[in-house]
């Protein structure tokens, strides 16, 4: 059973919840974002897999989820970086976040999101249960589509994403 870790608004650990339980009751939970961009500055976006328990494919950041008890959380963004796209690479937080959101199925989303931004031109080897698909696509096409079509995106990363684009020089720059 998948436990997540509940925290208060500092991100101060407060104990355990089953992963599913969080969801349902909407409780406070660490989790991470990693945005993966190219040399061209284009980000590495993925598909979500379209047996997953929330947000089924739906376009999102190159990756996502929670650390496990006792995992540093850049570690944990690592881990599962190589579980869901099949590669690694130099990452660096940049910011955190905190939102509250109905992600349909009686689920609430609830996260002290920490976000991670990442290089590489490599291509993933996409794990089919967690992904669907995946493309690099620029900046500037993203915010169109968003601005076209929010609902092909998940709820953080259409959050996310207005800080990200706040801090491209940064990112241009290799941080």
């Amino acid at each position: 059973m998948e436990k997540v870790i509940l925290v208060d608004e500092a991100d101060g650990p407060l104990g355990l919840e089953e992963k599913m339980k969080a969801h349902e009751l909407g409780l406070l939970h660490r989790a991470f974002s990693v945005f993966v961009f190219n040399s061209k500055g284009e980000l590495m976006l993925q598909q979500r897999a379209l047996n997953k328990y929330h947000s089924p494919g739906l376009w999102t950041n190159t990756c996502c989820s929670h650390p496990r008890e006792n995992e540093i959380v850049e570690e944990a963004a690592h881990r599962r970086l190589m579980e869901e796209m099949g590669f690694d690479c130099r990452l660096k937080k940049a910011f955190h976040f905190t939102y509250r959101a109905d992600v349909g199925k009686g689920l609430m989303e609830h996260e002290f999101d920490h976000v991670f931004f990442g290089f590489t031109d490599n291509h993933p080897v996409i794990n089919k249960d967690e992904v669907n698909s995946w493309k690099y696509m620029p900046m500037e096409k993203i915010k169109e589509r968003l601005d076209l079509n929010p609902d092909e995106f998940t709820i953080w990363f259409r959050i996310a994403f207005l800080e990200v684009e706040k801090r491209l020089p940064e990112i241009r720059s290799g941080l």
